[in-house]
């Protein structure tokens, strides 16, 4: 079975129509969560934004990485920095992660490094080696406001 397409054939390539740069980029539908997937064998690295949930089964090291749901499963490893709303560990997780409500740590889940959350529930064999902070409100990551100049 060919991939591309045989010089001669009818198939069109899913590249001949390229999108229009000045239209606006899909959306998720209503109630459809954003999901990026780092399967299991595969390696990746970089920065990922505005995902609303990453599930890593394979390897991910995080230059930065925000999202609402994380979701570290067993076998998994990701290192690197880390910013959520919430996370479930499962696997591993080397590096810094905030989690500005919720961590669950799983019996077979690992955090290496320093932990940030709310709220903390780890199952019976979760690990916990390094720093843990734990805050009293969710943490944003909005800029710090600057003291007024009235006084100046």
């Amino acid at each position: 079975m060919a991939l591309w397409p045989v010089a001669g054939s009818r198939v069109a390539s899913p590249f001949a129509n390229p999108p229009d740069p000045g239209m606006p980029t899909p959306r998720a539908e209503a109630g459809e969560v954003r999901t990026l997937v780092v399967g299991r064998g595969i390696t990746m690295q970089g920065t990922v934004q505005n995902a609303e949930r990453l599930v890593v089964e394979g390897t991910f090291e995080a230059n930065s990485l925000h999202a609402n749901q994380l979701l570290v499963a067993s076998g998994g490893l990701l290192t690197g920095v880390a910013e959520v709303d919430e996370a479930e560990i499962a696997g591993t997780l080397d590096g810094t992660l905030t989690a500005r409500n919720m961590l669950l740590i799983r019996s077979s889940g690992r955090i290496l490094g320093t932990a940030r959350c709310r709220r903390l529930q780890v199952d019976e064999g979760g690990e916990i080696t390094g720093q843990m902070e734990m805050t009293t409100r969710p943490t944003r990551h909005d800029p710090i406001p600057r003291p007024s100049s009235e006084n100046s």
